[in-house]
């Protein structure tokens, strides 16, 4: 029987790292929730559909065709349509467009599914904004990853900078409490913290020291 571990939590809250480390840690797999959300994002951008239109967005879903694979070295990979995409979904843009279309219920019902059969098949890390209450509400283990806003911005801030995007604290910090009103505020599926999860404060911490926690804490 797979064991399952749901990390949910805002934006650079650093969930996505401490789901890596943890499933290589344990020998798990590692689903990326939101890679899959970006793979629709990229698409819709490439393919110039609106992002807020709710039925453009939703004519194209039949189009496209979102898979999870890892490596010899259980590196993940996103393929969208059968091409290896992890090396675009990372920017603002396409993050953006992720947070836009993961408000519509076909979208989020499209994916869902596929997540939850990936978790069915083998022991899993799964990190996004509702795997706790909706993906995975029968998780082993559930945590809800937090940090300060400074802290998160100052994370998103140092990784546009690497990228070779030009922003601001300030815009970064905005677009952050802007992303989790509409992630807490959607309709379907909003962020919470559901009662059985663990709340992990990250801020000020490397991930090392929060996953050394977590195993010390529950494995």
């Amino acid at each position: 029987m797979s064991y399952k571990i749901a990390i949910d939590g805002p934006s650079s809250a650093g969930k996505s790292t401490i789901a890596k480390m943890l499933a290589k840690e344990l020998g798990y797999i590692y689903i990326d929730t939101g890679a899959m959300y970006r793979a629709i994002g990229l698409y819709l951008i490439d393919n110039k559909v609106d992002i807020h239109d709710e039925k453009s967005v939703i004519g194209v879903l039949d189009n496209i065709d979102v898979t999870l694979d890892y490596d010899d070295k259980n590196n993940l990979h996103v393929y969208l349509n059968g091409k290896d995409i992890s090396s675009r979904i990372r920017t603002q843009e396409v993050g953006e467009a992720a947070s836009v279309c993961s408000q519509y219920l076909k979208v989020r019902e499209k994916l869902v599914s596929l997540q939850k059969k990936l978790a069915e098949e083998k022991s899993c890390c799964m990190d996004g904004r509702d795997i706790a209450s909706n993906v995975l509400p029968n998780a082993n283990l559930k945590l809800y990853v937090i940090a300060s806003d400074e802290c998160r911005a100052k994370r998103r801030y140092i990784e546009e900078k690497e990228k070779g995007i030009d922003t601001t604290i300030e815009k970064v910090l905005e677009e952050l409490k802007a992303r989790d009103y509409r992630d807490m505020n959607r309709e379907h599926n909003p962020l919470i913290k559901v009662s059985d999860a663990v709340e992990i404060d990250t801020t000020d911490r490397t991930a090392d020291d929060v996953v050394d926690d977590i195993m010390s804490r529950f494995f």
